[in-house]
This record gives structure tokens, C-alpha cells and sequence, in this order.
């Protein structure tokens, strides 16, 4: 009984500065931002006016949130889909194919992942750049004298795919990484017998590899999602500012531009508590549609 005791008081020691650290830095903010919704207030002054869902209502009539919606489901959507399927294909070729410096095709799409949001817009900027970027003049071969630069960060239409590109890039190499790790664990033999069932590569990837780390592949994706909404916001924020004319507005870089510029400071977190919500709904419907039998090997 002592021993129990004990091991449980060792147990809630070791736990409980991180319950803390949570609850102070997680739990209570989380509350004050869904508090904050509901009353009309600039941030700044001590006025503050209870306006109930008044901020809620004005939100979904908002057409600039509106756009900025549109833009962080398109936005995660396609970086997702583009992502991880990008990881996976890299992480089978570089697991089961025998190239020469693996270890050195690792290093290098690893490197975007530990790179600052600044550098990688600077990166981005640099070869989105109109008159001297790299994009433009590899274009610019092709198409000779006749050829018009693309704006690539000032065209309505196209930058909300050029950000596409710069969160592709940053974030590859750090699932192709965890995809390789988990495949480094399939058994050889599995794939020595779909070899003499004269499976090949491609099958043995769609039959084999997939659905043993399925598991891992829900775990990323639900990671990722959640993820991309705040990298999307940084990238953004340091690149376009969420121009030109709205057109690279994203969920979190809206609620900042309402809480802490135009000092709407209550109105800025009804958009916080809409994005806390719509992350937790996407991940569970994300888990439900991807929820599979797990295969045992």
C-alpha cells in the first residue's frame, strides 16, 4: 500500500508542473479568448460592452472574413494533399530504392523544416521576384524576348498558389523523414514475396507500404492540418501581409488584423474562437474519414 502511495505521489510530481505550465499558458487563455467573443472592446480602454453573439453575426457577414475562410481551406487543402503526397513518394523511393548518398538527399530535404518562416520568405520572395527571380527567368528562356513576367506576388489570381509553393517546400522534408522511419520497420520479407508474386514497386507501395504505416499517415495528417493554419499565418504575414487586396487574408492573420491593428479587440476573438472550433472539427472529421482496421505484421 506504501509503495503504491508513493509511486503515486512520485507520478503526480512529475506531472504536475506540466498541468500547470498548460493550464496557465493553454486552458485559461483558451477561456478568455471564447470570454472576450461575446463584448465589444478596443483593447486598450477599460470600456468593454457585452454584446453577446453580436460579434458572431457580423462575423459570418463579413465578406473580407469570408474571403479569408475560403483562402485557409484552399490553402490547406492543396499544401496537404500536395504534402504528403510529395513525403510519401520521396520516402519510398529514398527507403527501398538503393541510390547512391541517400543520407545526403535526407540532410538536404530536411533543411526547409529548420529554417525561420523570415529566411523562407526571403527565399521566396527572391525567386517570385519580377524582374530578377529565378521562376521568372527560367520562364523567360523558354518563352525568349516576347515573354511578360508574372507577378507572382501581385496578381490576385496566382499568389495564393505561389504561398502553395513556400509551404510545400518548408514543410516535404520533415514528413518524408517520419514516413521513412516508419517504413524502415515493414518487414523485407513482405516485400521478397510480392517480388516472386511479381507485384512491382508501384503495387507493393499501394498493397504494402500504405497500409502498414496508415497509422502514422492519419497521425501526420491530422498534425499537419492543424499546423499548416498557423504556418500559413507566419508565411503570409511575412510575405504578402495578406495582400494584394485580401487575396492571401487567412484565418489567423484576419483575427490579428482585427484584434491588434483596426483595435477590435473582442471582434478579433470571435475569429479566434471560429478557427478554435473549425481546427477541432476538421481533425475529427479528418480521423473519421480516415479511421481504418489496423494491420498487425
Amino acid at each position: 500500500m506504501d509503495k503504491q502511495k508513493g509511486r503515486g505521489r512520485f507520478i503526480l510530481l512529475c506531472v504536475s508542473p506540466a498541468v500547470v505550465l498548460f493550464t496557465i499558458f493553454m486552458v485559461i487563455p483558451t477561456i478568455n479568448i471564447f470570454r472576450m467573443s461575446f463584448y465589444k472592446w478596443g483593447g486598450y480602454s477599460a470600456k468593454k460592452t457585452f454584446v453577446g453573439f453580436d460579434n458572431f453575426i457580423k462575423l459570418f457577414q463579413d465578406q473580407k472574413f469570408l474571403q479569408s475562410f475560403q483562402n485557409s481551406i484552399l490553402l490547406i487543402v492543396i499544401v496537404t494533399l500536395i504534402t504528403i503526397s510529395l513525403a510519401l513518394v520521396f520516402a519510398g523511393i529514398l527507403s527501398r530504392e538503393k541510390i547512391r548518398g541517400q543520407n545526403f538527399f535526407r540532410i538536404v530535404f530536411y533543411i526547409p523544416n529548420i529554417l525561420s518562416v523570415v529566411v523562407i520568405s526571403a527565399i521566396f520572395s527572391a525567386i517570385y521576384d519580377p524582374a530578377n527571380g529565378m521562376l521568372n527567368s527560367l520562364l523567360a528562356l523558354f518563352r525568349g524576348e516576347t515573354y511578360e513576367p508574372v507577378y507572382w506576388l501581385g496578381d490576385p489570381k496566382i499568389v495564393i498558389f505561389s504561398l502553395v509553393g513556400a509551404l510545400v517546400w518548408q514543410a516535404v522534408g520533415y514528413y518524408m523523414v517520419m514516413y521513412m522511419a516508419s517504413m524502415s520497420s515493414v518487414p523485407e520479407s513482405l516485400y521478397e514475396c510480392a517480388n516472386l508474386e511479381g507485384a512491382g514497386r508501384i503495387k507493393q507501395f499501394f498493397s504494402i507500404t500504405i497500409p502498414l504505416i496508415w497509422t502514422n499517415i492519419r497521425t501526420t495528417l491530422t498534425f499537419f492540418i492543424i499546423s499548416s493554419i498557423n504556418m500559413s499565418f507566419l508565411l503570409v504575414k511575412a510575405m504578402t501581409s495578406g495582400g494584394p487586396d485580401g487575396a492571401t487574408e487567412v484565418f489567423l492573420s484576419y483575427m490579428y488584423r482585427q484584434a491588434y491593428t483596426n483595435s477590435t479587440y473582442g471582434y478579433g476573438m470571435a475569429v479566434g474562437v471560429v478557427v478554435f472550433l473549425f481546427s477541432f472539427a476538421l481533425s475529427a472529421i479528418v480521423n473519421l474519414v480516415t479511421k481504418r482496421e489496423t494491420i498487425e505484421f
